[in-house]
């Protein structure tokens, strides 16, 4: 059985306005969208990254905290 690898860090999003997309991108030679979250203000979601999970892209406003500090997102 295959172990599974990820990061144990967790990050949060939470949403600072209607339709926030947070979107899953993969691993591998090919970066491919693989998974996607549509978030409404006030609404917030916990993830980490994982063996099929390499990047996460953020359209929106929205807050990000993880363990290297908090960011916003610049929409205007």
């Amino acid at each position: 059985m295959k172990e599974q690898t990820t990061n144990n860090d967790f990050f949060v999003i939470k949403a600072k306005e209607n339709g926030v997309n947070v979107i899953g991108l993969t691993r591998g030679s090919d970066t491919r969208f693989h998974h996607s979250e549509k978030l409404d203000k006030g609404e917030v979601m916990i993830a980490q990254f994982t063996e099929h999970t390499s990047a996460v892209k953020i359209r929106g406003k929205a807050v990000i905290l993880t363990a290297h500090g908090q960011m916003d997102t610049e929409v205007e």
